[in-house]
């Protein structure tokens, strides 16, 4: 009864879009990056691309690499679920992935690959250190991160799963991982700013 009562008693008006004081992409492109990179390795659903660039552009991603078969913006697939975050966050494309993961770690950018594999850190068990940039691994929808980049990684990270599947979407994935990680982080140089 008193849970019922609670729920009365609140008064909680919905935002609004324009009440939400989000940045321009102006602005966006001026604004300190958290220290992460998102590498794309063979990704075929031009929705989940999309969906990852707007979940980037959330978390304030510094760069996503595409790499392979992984489409490129403009594609009017990729705008359905990116909704204009194609403008705000830096990408670029790479023929493979090994490319960039031995290019990025040559500048001691941590990659990581999220991944299910023997002795892969569970993600709530992940530790970031504030003074890294981290680059996000996340695979192909089927395959997953392919064995050979695994190889050049720093680290693997696993989220755990409970039920009867084996896998998330990678849409999914990435928007766990990239809370998680920006969370642990605490990194909100804007946050104060853009919430009051």
């Amino acid at each position: 009864m008193f849970f019922k009562s609670q729920i009365n008693n609140l008064k909680l008006k919905k935002i609004k879009n324009i009440e939400l004081k989000r940045l321009s992409v102006e602005d966006f492109k001026s604004v300190e990056k958290s220290p992460i990179i998102i590498i794309l390795d063979n990704v075929r659903s031009l929705n989940n691309i999309g969906s990852i660039f707007r979940t980037a552009d959330a978390f304030l991603v510094k760069h996503i690499y595409l790499c392979g078969i992984t489409a490129k913006p403009p594609h009017k697939d990729i705008q359905k679920t990116a909704l204009g975050s194609t403008k705000s966050v830096n990408w670029s494309y790479c023929k493979t992935t090994i490319e960039i993961v031995n290019k990025i770690r040559s500048k001691e950018v941590k990659v990581i690959a999220i991944e299910q594999t023997e002795k892969a850190t569970p993600l709530q068990n992940f530790r970031p250190n504030k003074n890294h940039t981290y680059a996000l691994v996340f695979g192909n929808e089927v395959k997953g991160v392919s064995q050979e980049v695994i190889n050049h990684c720093d680290e693997v990270i696993e989220i755990p799963q409970f039920g009867t599947k084996h896998s998330l979407n990678i849409s999914v994935s990435s928007g766990v991982v990239l809370w998680d990680l920006f969370s642990k982080l605490n990194y909100s140089p804007i946050l104060d700013k853009s919430h009051k």
